[in-house]
């Protein structure tokens, strides 16, 4: 018979982004304001993503739809391909997502989908490092120290080496 576990999540809350540490709400505003350079004609749902890197640097990816769905890509997934394209070297540390709809910015932070969760979490296998999560919204900001929160129970590199008989 098996066992039963569970798998529980941790992250700090906020009320306001004054109430964060300066880089963490410089990213903040970044992905806030990148989200405004989204391509977003069916949904009307722009997301911007801001990512720090290791360095310091700041490099930033919006939404962009595409009549012929799925040939949009998401936020996260354009600022992690600007990440790695235009700085290989330098990790990424954090990821700051934002969301806003014709009211503005959403009420509650959005979270990744499942593909930019994978993806992030091949960026935390790649690196060897945890990427702390951002997400904003208008009533609260939420803190995620890595992934394997918001995707606990992840597919990586280790799932590919098959010992077939």
């Amino acid at each position: 018979m098996g066992s039963t576990k569970s798998i529980s999540s941790t992250y700090q809350e906020f009320e306001k982004p004054e109430e964060l540490d300066r880089f963490d709400r410089e990213l903040l505003y970044a992905a806030r304001d990148i989200a405004m350079n989204a391509y977003a004609p069916y949904s009307n749902f722009r997301v911007g993503a801001a990512i720090r890197l290791s360095s310091g640097i700041i490099v930033t990816g919006a939404n962009v739809e595409n009549a012929a769905f799925p040939s949009g890509i998401c936020a996260e997934r354009s600022a992690l391909s600007n990440s790695v394209s235009n700085h290989p070297d330098d990790n990424p540390i954090a990821i700051a997502i934002a969301a806003i709809t014709e009211d503005g910015l959403t009420d509650d932070p959005v979270t990744p989908c499942g593909n930019c969760r994978q993806v992030i979490a091949e960026e935390e296998s790649r690196t060897g490092k945890k990427i702390r999560i951002i997400l904003a919204g208008k009533n609260k900001t939420l803190i995620i120290e890595s992934i394997a929160t918001l995707l606990p129970l992840q597919f990586n590199n280790r799932n590919l080496k098959v010992n077939l008989p």
